[in-house]
């Protein structure tokens, strides 16, 4: 009976590891995706403000 406690406790934690991997494993594709469009938009940015004639 102890035996089978402990071992379900050690299937939720692996179960909360796999979970937290997962969302972290989002999380990180979903900021490099946000962080190369936000590159994108200050490179366009800083080239309107270079071709622009000058006061």
């Amino acid at each position: 009976m102890l035996k089978s406690i402990n071992s379900q406790k050690g299937v939720t934690m692996i179960e909360y590891a796999l979970i937290a991997a997962l969302i972290s494993t989002v999380t990180i594709l979903a900021l490099s995706q946000v962080g190369q469009n936000l590159v994108t938009l200050l490179v366009s940015v800083v080239n309107a403000f270079s071709s622009a004639p000058p006061n």
